[in-house]
């Protein structure tokens, strides 16, 4: 191996340590530092845990490297110094947790000002983060003695690195009771509210971005620890913070008083939408994906955002102005943006908490309405499409509270449909909030002759050689919503009645789409992609398609193999057919005549074991190492006895039950077993049983011969000779003399029964098989 010239095992890093003057830098030089400092090597974290060289490496990453360097090593010895101080060494980490001096230099780099190097900053923040995780208790105190660490932080949050450090104070802090204690250190210092002041137009796009992200990941982050540890008594204060009335309705301040920036708005939706989150638990269905719900929203979001509802439909009418952009499909003057884009996102999670004061404004404020005038309006727009198909379902899957009845005050119907439901309204015991939503989703919306008018129009369009839509699919998808959800649903008995109290025109246009169109368009739209019908446009591919069979014909015959008895044309109904090979020519029938179980045994004779033993001991010669090796590789000449190649072959016999093989000319191979009315032999008197099968003619009762057949019994036998090969070889190549006469002897006889009967099966198993799958054999 390639090691073994190499046993010199002393690191060179060794080396430079035995040197009397031997620096930082040029160990830092050496590529194999890293990996000596892990493997713990005694000398190298004695001459690192030295307090200058401490300080050094502390300095390296809190410290920009000189403007005078290389660019590309600039960075190499800060760099290395976060490896070594971070390679989780105890020596090292002791070291360094429990020096305050270290500590303060550490900390000094948070006093300077903005922006910070990104680079150092995340080496200051994989520090730090490693001593909370290894030194959580001396560095949590350290941490806490500092007045304006909290401030600091916030102030360089611009850097996504401070996001990480804070994080890293919420989720690396163990065992819980210590976490509460930072917990609530943190909420003391009110770190969620200046987080919340953070979003707003008059800050930057980056802290904005950072804070509105370390927001969503705190109420995660909190969210999944809460559930893990149910035996905490103390609630979490940061998430109970972000979850209060209090706070939502700051945060909508900052987003919708002043000057509306779509930055400010888009980051603080996504808040909102983190804050209604809920944990997804099993399959979803298509409608629900993302808001399948294992607990119920806190109510003091749901009251926060509540009067805040008309602020996003102003938002969807007329959001921040945006410039036209150049799409693949020509100009959008008017393009959607990203601002009514999470509005929609909103609308659709608020939809999918089924509030009855919520469904209320939604409806007095027709925002369905507007949606679905921007669901066709923007057809090309598929994440708009997406949700507005998420907010019809969720309007239909509404389940029925127990002890509600569906609103039969004509005057309150009227109320709904014309928008004109009141507060006062909402709280009244026999509303039906998911009902009132589905009638204004049919009424007032008109989604039946929407969807007609739509798929009309674009087959028009398709007439005229347009292109097709591209809101069709998601159209698709609501249509079948519908249809489903009025056979078997929540609301099917709402749903029938609307379409009952259709026009009659319009009730006979949606029952033939719905009959005709929709389920043209679920049958082309779920086509089983395992077909017979060529789904590639490669012309290769289509080559290998037919010339085999597909996956789902393969799957078929093995099941039909898997429980089909052993019959008499069992070999002819099993696997491909001929048609599904491409040379006709090589396949090969084979019938099954008689019994079903044909026996295949063959009688023993005495003597058996031992004479069989005896055999192969004398031929099998014993390996000598002293002998010259043979070359196995070596070129010899090997004889054939003279054969006369004939149109085809017959083959015969003598063993029970008998086979025959016929191939005639321009056909495929018959075989044949049958029968043979053979006498037993005499006991205990050995039969050359191999020697038969080639020697014994063909039964007399047999079909006359033809001309122009070959038989076996002119062939000569398989047998060995003394100078042949050894008994494992499977042909005999010098068996026969000039005359064609085997040369055996008689004493001989006995010996090679076994050998030559299964060397006769195994050649017509050879034959068969070679005839069956031609290309499989060469």
């Amino acid at each position: 191996m390639f090691w073994k010239f190499d046993l010199n095992t002393t690191s060179h890093v060794d080396k430079l340590l035995d040197k009397e003057d031997v620096t930082l830098h040029e160990l830092m030089d050496e590529d194999d530092i890293l990996q000596e400092c892990k493997a713990q090597n005694r000398k190298l974290l004695d001459f690192i845990c030295q307090q200058q060289c401490m300080e050094d490496l502390v300095n390296l990453i809190t410290h920009e490297p000189p403007m005078d360097m290389e660019e590309k090593v600039r960075f190499k010895y800060p760099n290395t110094a976060c490896e070594l101080l971070t390679s989780d060494v105890p020596q090292i980490n002791d070291k360094l947790g429990g020096d305050e001096t270290l500590l303060n230099i550490l900390y000094d780099f948070l006093d300077h000002e903005p922006p910070l190097n990104p680079l150092l900053a995340s080496f200051f923040s994989k520090t730090i983060g490693n001593l909370i995780a290894r030194k959580t208790e001396q560095v949590i105190a350290f941490l806490r003695r500092k007045d304006k660490f909290i401030s600091l932080v916030l102030k360089h949050i611009d850097t996504s690195a401070m996001m990480d450090l804070l994080l890293r104070l919420i989720s690396c802090v163990e065992p819980a009771p210590l976490r509460q204690e930072v917990l609530n250190w943190l909420n003391e210092a009110k770190v969620i509210q200046r987080l919340v002041e953070l979003i707003h137009s008059s800050q930057d796009e980056d802290r904005q971005s950072n804070a509105s992200q370390t927001l969503c990941d705190i109420i995660r982050l909190s969210r999944d620890q809460s559930n893990q540890l149910q035996d905490i008594p103390e609630p979490d204060p940061l998430l109970t913070a972000l979850e209060s009335q209090e706070c939502v309705e700051q945060l909508l301040k900052n987003m919708f008083d002043g000057d509306q920036a779509e930055n400010c708005i888009v980051n603080g939706t996504q808040i909102l939408l983190t804050l209604l989150e809920t944990r997804v638990e099993g399959l979803m269905d298509s409608f629900s994906q993302g808001f399948e719900r294992s607990y119920t929203v806190n109510s003091s979001i749901l009251h926060g955002i509540e009067p805040r509802l008309k602020d996003f439909h102003q938002l969807l009418l007329s959001p921040p102005k945006k410039t036209s952009i150049l799409t693949t499909i020509g100009v959008l003057e008017e393009p959607l943006g990203n601002a009514r884009l999470h509005g929609a996102r909103l609308i659709a999670a608020l939809l999918h908490t089924n509030t009855p004061s919520i469904n209320r404004e939604l409806c007095r404020l027709n925002t369905m309405d507007l949606l679905l005038d921007l669901f066709f309006a923007y057809t090309w727009n598929n994440f708009l499409h997406f949700q507005v198909e998420l907010c019809i379902g969720a309007i239909l899957s509404h389940s029925v509270h127990e002890g509600k009845t569906t609103t039969n005050d004509q005057e309150n119907k009227e109320e709904v449909l014309n928008g004109n439901v009141t507060t006062e309204n909402s709280e009244t015991p026999d509303s039906r909030p998911e009902n009132i939503m589905v009638t204004h989703l049919f009424q007032k919306c008109c989604l039946v002759q929407r969807i007609l008018d739509a798929w009309e129009t674009n087959d028009k369009i398709q007439a005229e050689g347009g292109m097709r839509r591209g809101n069709m699919g998601h159209l698709t998808r609501i249509a079948n919503a519908v249809v489903q959800n009025m056979e078997k649903g929540p609301v099917q008995t709402q749903i029938r009645e609307f379409i009952k109290e259709l026009p009659e025109d319009c009730r006979g246009r949606w029952e033939s789409f719905v009959e005709e169109t929709l389920t043209e368009t679920n049958r082309r739209n779920t086509v089983d992609l395992v077909s017979t019908h060529h789904l590639h446009s490669s012309s290769e591919d289509e080559d290998i398609e037919s010339a085999f069979p597909n996956e789902l014909s393969l799957q078929q015959a093995f099941s039909e193999y898997q429980i089909q008895q052993m019959t008499a044309n069992f070999v002819d109904q099993f696997g491909f057919n001929d048609e599904e090979f491409a040379d006709q020519d090589d396949n090969i029938k084979i019938v099954l005549q008689g019994s079903a179980e044909p026996d295949f045994c063959l009688t023993v004779f005495q003597p058996n074991a031992s004479l069989f033993e005896a055999c192969c001991n004398e031929r099998i010669q014993q390996f000598d190492d002293n002998e010259e090796e043979e070359d196995i590789w070596e070129e010899k000449e090997i004889s054939y006895a003279t054969q006369n190649r004939q149109e085809s072959l017959c083959l015969s016999l003598s063993l029970s039950p008998s086979v025959s093989l016929s191939m005639p000319s321009g056909s495929g191979w018959t075989a044949v077993f049958e029968p043979v009315n053979s006498k037993p032999p005499a006991p205990c008197v050995a039969m050359d049983v191999g020697s038969s099968v080639w020697d014994s003619a063909a039964p007399e009762t047999t079909t006359p011969e033809e001309k122009g057949w070959a038989k076996f019994t002119d062939f000569q036998p398989f047998c060995c000779s003394e100078s042949g090969p050894r008994c494992s070889s499977p042909v005999d190549t010098e068996s026969s003399d000039s005359e064609g006469n085997p040369k055996q002897s008689q004493d001989k006889t006995c010996k090679w029964e076994y050998y030559e009967t299964w060397r006769g099966w195994f050649v017509v198993l050879v034959i068969l098989s070679t005839a069956r799958y031609p290309r499989f054999h060469g």
